[in-house]
């Protein structure tokens, strides 16, 4: 018997239950995992409130997780009892004790990076890097704007793009986030509470504005990241912590400069081991240079039991960088 997280009712973060469960033994393909560090991530919310649809209710939740291989599937090649490993992009459930993972979707966890730097960096991590190595590939030199900089993704954003010589631009929420934001990288901020966000785009950048706007805010920042745009500009939109950007006016992307908008996923660019493996590889090998540096708040790490207060903690927006679940805590 383990324990794990489901809910039987897309709501609030009350819906949340802690059950009792038997893990069933992987199947083909598949590797069972221990968890011993569980990555919270905002899109889990969408899930969870019905936002995001799921298979069938009760459901589990959660994609991302760190821990130690537990059992092998059969055809399972790669992979042994007993490594350290890290996931994303599971079925969901990694909010559990034991969770089986297809065994493409894992990754053997570097010596120099523990467990709890993994859950908190790994599907942030790999979003950062598809974003910035595939759907625009940035270089040395460019000037982007990052909305939501201070939070688990953003302060990832911050420090690659400082690693690879980006000024990252990056929106926040308090003056405090400011200045954590400066503190992982960030070339200058943006506080949406007290500044307009286009005018100051185009102040810091001498008019130009930017050549591209990362979007995870979505409904509340849609107009400002398009009017932020130079001509021809292309507007990331991969997330909805404000709601989803609805009802949209082609039009409008014509009359602000002839823009370019698209709306990517993980899902969508990490879809076998090899491509795994390649976007894992430079993350692991920033976060073991120190490049990146992976830090999580004692208060912001919640025992499994607690996952409730973990999702209205996150939702409240008083968090900063990643939130953990510890199974056993």
């Amino acid at each position: 018997m383990a324990k794990r997280i489901q809910f039987s009712t897309t709501g609030g973060p009350e819906v949340l239950e802690y059950v009792d469960f038997t893990p069933v033994d992987p199947a083909a393909n598949e590797v069972q995992i221990e968890n011993k560090a569980i990555g919270i991530n905002y899109i889990d919310t969408y899930v969870r409130s019905g936002l995001y649809p799921t298979p069938s209710l009760p459901s589990g939740l959660g994609t991302e997780a760190s821990g130690v291989v537990a059992k092998i599937g059969a055809d399972v090649k790669h992979l042994k009892v007993g490594d350290r490993v890290v996931y994303a992009q599971s079925s969901l459930g990694s909010y559990s004790e034991f969770h089986n993972v297809p065994a493409f979707r894992v990754a053997v966890l570097p010596d120099s990076i523990s467990f709890e730097q993994a859950a908190a960096s790994f599907l942030k991590g790999l979003t950062v890097e598809y974003l910035f190595r595939q759907t625009h590939k940035v270089k040395a030199g460019d000037t982007i704007l990052f909305h939501a900089a201070a939070g688990g993704v953003g302060l990832i954003a911050c420090q690659w793009a400082k690693a690879l010589g980006v000024k990252l631009i990056g929106t926040v929420g308090s003056d405090e986030k400011a200045e954590l934001a400066k503190a992982h990288g960030a070339w200058e901020t943006i506080n949406y509470q007290t500044e307009n966000i286009a005018e100051r785009v185009k102040e810091l950048t001498g008019g130009e504005k930017v050549a591209v706007v990362y979007d995870s805010v979505g409904k509340s920042t849609w107009p400002a990241s398009l009017d932020s745009l130079k001509r021809h500009g292309l507007l990331i939109s991969f997330g909805n912590a404000s709601g989803p950007v609805t009802g949209v006016d082609l039009g409008i992307l014509n009359q602000k400069g002839s823009l370019f908008v698209t709306r990517p996923s993980l899902n969508n660019y990490v879809t076998n081991q090899q491509e795994l493996e390649a976007a894992s590889g430079e993350l692991f090998a920033l976060i073991s240079s120190g490049a990146i540096k992976v830090d999580v708040k004692e208060q912001q790490k919640f025992p499994l039991s607690q996952a409730s207060k973990a999702h209205e903690t996150l939702e409240s927006r008083a968090t900063s960088g990643s939130s953990l679940l510890i199974p056993g805590k």
